[in-house]
């Protein structure tokens, strides 16, 4: 199964997406984590929060809303830190509904905090790089053990540092 996250965590590192598809999370332990959820949450309270799609071979995508009739997904985030990951994970999202035969979808990254917000388009090339992403994905998940660190400066706020570093 690949989802948004995957997609996050595969642009962000591998050894961080070998881990949670391992099932071993550390976000919960993550301050940035909770406060990114809290922004999310309360930045669009009229939108529906949070929606769940899976499609016949169990790929996943947890939209944080839609914007049904102008077809825009809107995902929320805390700071532009991470910019290019974001807008993967938002092209993998149109891409995942264009494969459930949901045609014209656009997103928007919405930073709140920043008051700013980046339009998303899913090109030609966007949709042949992911299937090269999710070959990738899953050979970095069948291997038997993750990859190495890959020290970073971001590392140091990653959830998963004690278990990298420590």
């Amino acid at each position: 199964m690949i989802s948004g996250t995957h997609i996050n965590y595969y642009f962000h590192c591998p050894r961080h997406l070998w881990l949670f598809s391992h099932n071993i999370t550390m976000e919960h332990n993550s301050e940035d984590v909770a406060i990114g959820k809290y922004i999310s949450e309360s930045a669009y309270e009229r939108a529906k929060h949070e929606i769940h799609i899976n499609n016949k071979f169990n790929d996943a995508a947890v939209l944080d809303f839609f914007e049904r009739k102008a077809k825009v997904i809107h995902e929320i985030k805390k700071s532009r830190k991470m910019e290019e990951l974001h807008i993967w994970q938002v092209k993998y999202y149109i891409y995942f509904l264009e494969k459930l035969g949901i045609t014209g979808v656009t997103g928007e990254i919405d930073y709140p905090k920043l008051k700013r917000i980046v339009r998303v388009n899913l090109e030609d090339e966007d949709r042949q790089r992911f299937e090269e992403i999710f070959i990738e994905i899953e050979s970095i998940n069948n291997s038997s053990y993750p990859p190495q660190p890959i020290n970073k400066p971001y590392c140091k706020k990653c959830s998963y540092f004690e278990f990298c570093y420590c």
